[in-house]
């Protein structure tokens, strides 16, 4: 492993107070967790007491890879990545940690029991070294920027190799980062390699003061995404029981308040012109799946819910996707699709997924997640920047009146992908 400099006085302090920080949240956080699992929310077992280092009665796999991946979004960003190491090897012993329920469901969607589920341990040194204990990996992958100053000070000092894989740094996460050096400079030096998805996040990367030699562009690899047989199976099934086969599909994709009205608004006057114009809602949070059923219902709109299989009627104007882990599937069958989280301020989702089954793309400007890909995008004109509903309204009008152009559109969404893919490649090579 490479070495790495030793802490001084200072970023020592520093570290004994962030950790005192975590002593006086936990009790916080057992209330809470306790709460939780008393009124039997979903997701609140036993399971979760990994977060305190307590894996009761999970048969774990131990020296193997352990992958930390935040919610849904990341699970899905690696879901290539993963399939990629088993096929390789399909021996390999690997541990994927969430911290979301829904980011536990998604890693069960995908990957069964080939790859180990557990939570990740809250920061403080105590639950951490409980938890590497009994995981015991030999090597760690963190994707994206889930970063852990105590996390990656234990692995360092047990001798455990860590990369940060598709590493993000945004202008306001390096912004942050400076102002804390003493805590958060260390953590990174502690990283064997830092992988950087975009140019943007290896300049920040290295404005941090990371040493160039631990820092390369990789490139993302969400790039390298491809849809599984099992996908565009539920593709079909999802047309066949909602007899949507002839529908024109507007997808309103990972969407937040108040981007569902604004979908909503656009909707109708768009089928006042496009009367076989069926509009999907996916809402990103499952939590908001009865609010939005409640706007649609509100204002008298005619919707069906994806949980019960009921087909559409030539009435429908709303089918609402109310499950988890439909989304690429609907994408797929989409003629048009809408990609949250760029209207509501929230850095815009994956704009990739829609692109890599040839369908064009609406976005708000709001995409900070995910720049350099939104970036491409627009420029190979795959993606159309929108402000509001007005613009949506004219945006999905022209792709409408002129399906050679939308069909190029999402030609284009393809190429790009193609043309920028290859960061697992070069992720792997880093990481054997």
């Amino acid at each position: 492993m490479t070495p790495i400099a030793p802490f001084n006085a200072r970023q020592k302090l520093t570290l004994v107070f962030y950790s005192l920080l975590w002593l006086i949240l936990t009790p916080f956080t057992f209330i809470h967790f306790g709460w939780k699992y008393l009124t039997r929310k979903p997701g609140y077992n036993r399971s979760r007491l990994s977060r305190y280092g307590l894996l009761f009665g999970k048969k774990i796999r131990k020296d193997g890879l352990l992958l930390h991946c935040a919610s849904v979004g990341e699970v899905v960003a690696t879901q290539t990545l993963v399939e990629r190491i088993l096929k390789a090897n399909p021996e390999q012993v690997i541990t994927i940690s969430t911290t979301t329920t829904t980011g536990a469901e998604r890693v069960t969607l995908l990957f069964a029991d080939r790859v180990n589920h557990v939570y990740f341990p809250y920061d403080f040194p105590i639950f951490i070294n409980a938890f590497l204990k009994k995981i015991r990996p030999n090597k760690v992958l963190i994707n994206e920027m889930e970063l852990w100053p105590n996390f990656c000070k234990a692995c360092s000092t047990r001798g455990i190799p860590a990369y940060l894989i598709n590493g993000r740094m945004s202008d306001k996460s390096k912004a942050t980062y400076k102002k804390f050096p003493n805590l958060f400079l260390p953590m990174f030096n502690c990283f064997e390699t830092i992988c950087a998805q975009g140019q943007r996040d290896y300049d920040n990367y290295l404005e941090l003061g990371i040493a160039p030699n631990r820092v390369i562009l990789t490139n993302n690899i969400k790039f390298d995404l491809s849809f599984s047989d099992t996908d565009l199976h539920t593709a079909n099934t999802i047309k066949e029981t909602f007899d949507i086969g002839k529908k024109v599909i507007l997808v309103g994709a990972s969407t937040h308040d108040p981007e569902e009205q604004l979908l909503l608004d656009a909707y109708l006057q768009l089928s006042q012109h496009y009367p076989n114009l069926l509009l999907i809602l996916v809402p990103r949070h499952p939590q908001r799946f009865e609010k939005v059923h409640q706007l649609l219902t509100s204002q008298k709109i005619q919707v069906n819910l994806m949980s019960e299989a009921k087909a559409c009627s030539n009435s429908t104007q709303v089918l609402l996707c109310n499950q988890m882990g439909k989304l690429r599937s609907i994408y797929a069958l989409a003629d048009i699709a809408f990609v949250g989280g760029s209207l509501a301020e929230k850095g815009g989702h994956n704009a990739l997924e829609p692109a890599a089954v040839g369908v064009p793309i609406i976005m708000g400007p709001s995409r900070y997640n995910n720049p350099a890909i939104c970036a491409a995008l627009e420029s190979a004109k795959a993606l159309v920047n929108v402000e509001g509903s007005a613009d949506i309204v004219a945006a999905c009008h022209e792709w409408l009146t002129h399906p050679k152009q939308r069909i190029a559109a999402g030609k284009a969404g393809e190429n790009v992908l193609q043309e920028n893919g290859g960061a697992i490649d070069k992720t792997l090579e880093i990481i054997k």
